[in-house]
C-alpha cells in the first residue's frame, strides 16, 4: 500500500462512483441505486434544512425521482453528488413555494420521550440560522456527515465547510444559551 492509504481509499470511492453515475446515465437503474443509497443521508439533510420533517420522505423520494428522470442532464459523472444537491434543494424550494401542509400535525405533541423535546428544540434553532450555515450545520449535527463529506456532497470547498461549521456552531450556541439550553 502507497504513502497515503487514505487517499487511495477515497479515489477508488469516487472511481466507483463516476462508474456508477456513468452507468446509471446508459440505464443501469441498479447503479442509480447504489448512488441514491450513498448520497440519502446529504438528500435528507438538506431537505430537513429547508421543509417540514413530516414531508421528509416524500419529499426525499421526490428528489430521487427527478434526479432519475434527469440523469441525461448530468454532464460530469463526477459531480454526481453536487448535482443531486441542488436538485434536493429545488424540491425544497419548490414545497416551501406551495405553502403549508393542510391538517398538518405540530412539531411538538405531548407525552414522549422528553430527549425528542430537546431534539426538537436543537432543530428548531439550526431552522433559524442564517441560509448560509442551515444545510451545512443540519448535514453534520444531524446526519452525522463528516466536513469532507459534505463539501464532497455539495461541491463546497472543505475551507468554507469549515467556516460554515465553525460560524454555525457559534451561532446555534448562543441562540440555545439564550434559550437556556446548550450543545456540544
Amino acid at each position: 500500500m502507497g504513502a497515503y492509504p487514505l487517499a487511495a481509499a477515497f479515489a477508488a470511492v469516487e472511481d466507483d462512483e463516476t462508474s456508477w453515475a456513468s452507468a446509471a446515465r446508459a440505464g443501469d437503474r441498479a447503479a442509480f441505486g447504489r448512488l441514491c443509497d450513498r448520497h440519502r443521508r446529504c438528500v435528507r439533510g438538506i431537505l430537513l434544512a429547508r421543509a417540514p420533517r413530516q414531508e421528509l420522505d416524500d419529499l426525499a423520494q421526490e428528489v430521487f425521482l427527478r434526479a432519475l428522470r434527469a440523469l441525461d442532464t448530468l454532464r460530469d459523472a463526477t459531480s454526481f453528488g453536487p448535482w443531486l444537491s441542488a436538485i434536493a434543494r429545488n424540491v425544497a424550494t419548490d414545497r416551501l413555494r406551495r405553502g403549508p401542509a393542510p391538517n398538518r400535525l405540530p412539531d411538538e405533541l405531548p407525552g414522549g420521550d422528553p430527549t425528542d423535546g430537546q431534539a426538537t428544540a436543537i432543530l428548531a434553532e439550526i431552522r433559524r440560522l442564517p441560509e448560509t450555515y442551515r444545510e451545512t450545520m443540519m448535514l453534520r449535527l444531524v446526519q452525522g456527515l463528516t466536513g469532507p463529506e459534505i463539501a464532497a456532497e455539495t461541491g463546497m470547498t472543505p475551507g468554507s465547510v469549515r467556516v460554515h461549521l465553525h460560524r454555525g456552531m457559534k451561532l446555534l450556541r448562543e441562540a440555545l444559551q439564550a434559550r437556556g439550553a446548550h450543545v456540544g
